[in-house]
């Protein structure tokens, strides 16, 4: 089934402003550090005592690159000093045996991710030694029938990485592109030729990698609508599994390297809008299917099959299919989601390796969500993830009438409902063709902490 979008322009100038991207709700804005690395290992040993403890997932965060894209607002470490991930890999290892003594051995990992940063900075040697101790401390299935997937700067990967990377046990790859243009690149300092990123897609082919994931970003310097369809066309040819499109969000007093672009380069809004534009309308008619926020996929893919029967989630690494493992978050500022609590660590390379050699996690804030979270997180999750929201079940499921509970916000839908964005019944919110590029607006709505905000400077442009 291909997603109906409408792309209402008037409707889009009018709605967009600022607005989180719901990875979480409450969201990372809401973190404490009143909250502990008591709580939070507290919380992971609970989750042992569930009648059926959940499944894990992992995620290891490596933050180190050899060059800083100008563009990127991650937490990462640029450097060619080879010895720092050394130490830092020490650090992981013993993250992992700290980490493990919380979770039951039997507790099998469905999932793991390697993000950053750039992971595959790490040579074979440490990847293979992260993985080895990672298998030796944590359940991880030996069938290929996990969701294992790493991030790769193409730039970075030699011939014989992605056999190696398939053969160490990872069976979904995540290529960042962002621009073939070679004006773009070289204004975002992220040079890479087409020919490089061509036999990388051959080879993970080759491997039999089970999915490839292409990210883009519009909205960089020198970006129009005509250049940005060359590099669509060229990212199509290539046929991922998955394709993430990002809007750029320019915030130099929040990212160093983002005062490198000259913002008199970046296109206009109208520009910026156009090229969204015309990248759905491509990728629709290429057979993609809009999935939601940024995310397109082919409709043989599991997101696209997981949406369609009403099985996705949504967590910190975004869309996903396992949204019922508890997340452990590993390395500087990882986050983790624990059954009702969130938690996120420290976020520099100093502070992350003074609370190992202290025997800490590195827990540096958190949130353990109340009664009126988890109801909103459901509210928020089903509609991010399914463009409706069952109401009878969520009534049934937290012992709430609806029309009460959120009285005050069905008040404020009133207006979308006008517009056209959302369709109210006594039994089901569903958000229309022409609402469902404006998804973030219409959760707001149902976010406790957002009440009586429009235009929040933390958070990127919701278009």
């Amino acid at each position: 089934m291909i997603m109906n979008i409408v792309f209402d322009t008037d409707l889009i100038n009018r709605y967009d402003n600022t607005g989180p991207r719901y990875t979480s709700y409450p969201t990372a804005v809401e973190f404490s550090e009143e909250f502990t690395e008591t709580h939070y290992r507290n919380a992971a040993l609970e989750t042992n005592e569930d009648p059926i403890p959940r499944p894990l997932s992992l995620y290891f965060h490596i933050p180190f690159c050899e060059s800083v894209c100008f563009y990127c607002a991650c937490n990462k470490v640029v450097t060619k000093n080879r010895s720092r991930a050394e130490s830092y890999l020490g650090y992981l290892k013993k993250e992992i045996e700290f980490q493990s003594e919380l979770f039951n051995h039997d507790r099998k990992v469905l999932q793991l991710h390697w993000g950053g940063g750039t992971p595959t900075y790490f040579n074979p040697s440490q990847i293979t030694e992260l993985m080895t101790h990672t298998r030796q401390h944590f359940g991880l299935l030996e069938d290929d029938s996990g969701d294992y997937s790493i991030e790769i700067d193409p730039r970075t990967a030699k011939a014989d990485t992605i056999p190696f990377l398939r053969g160490m046990g990872f069976n979904r790859i995540s290529f960042g592109i962002q621009d073939f243009d070679p004006t773009v690149q070289k204004a975002v300092n992220r040079v890479q030729s087409t020919e490089q990123v061509e036999a990388l897609f051959i080879q993970a082919r080759q491997a039999s990698v089970r999915s490839v994931n292409v990210d883009l970003i519009y909205g960089l310097p020198f970006q129009n609508v005509a250049s940005f369809e060359k590099t669509l066309d060229q990212t199509i040819a290539l046929s991922p599994d998955r394709l993430s499109i990002f809007n750029y969000a320019h915030l130099p007093r929040l990212f160093r390297p983002q005062r490198n672009i000259d913002a008199g380069n970046l296109p206009s809004a109208a520009e910026k809008l156009a090229i969204f534009k015309m990248s759905i309308d491509k990728l629709v008619q290429a057979g993609y299917i809009y999935i939601g926020m940024d995310h397109f996929a082919k409709p043989n893919d599991e997101l696209a099959i997981a949406q369609s029967e009403g099985k996705l989630f949504r967590n910190f690494q975004g869309y996903t299919l396992l949204g019922d493992c508890d997340l452990v978050g590993m390395g500087q500022s990882a986050i983790s989601q624990v059954d009702d609590v969130y938690c996120q660590h420290v976020k520099t390379e100093d502070k992350y390796a003074a609370s190992i050699e202290a025997g800490q996690i590195g827990i540096e804030r958190g949130v353990a969500l109340n009664f009126d979270d988890k109801i909103r997180r459901a509210v928020i999750m089903q509609l991010m993830c399914d463009f409706s929201l069952d109401i009878k079940k969520l009534e049934s499921e937290s012992s709430i009438l609806f029309s009460q509970y959120f009285n005050q916000e069905l008040t404020k839908l009133k207006p979308m409902q006008e517009d056209g964005l959302v369709q109210i019944t006594d039994s089901e919110i569903t958000v229309a063709p022409s609402g469902r590029l404006l998804v973030r607006n219409i959760c707001q709505i149902f976010d406790a902490y957002r009440q009586g905000t429009t235009n929040v400077s933390n958070f990127s442009r919701t278009i």
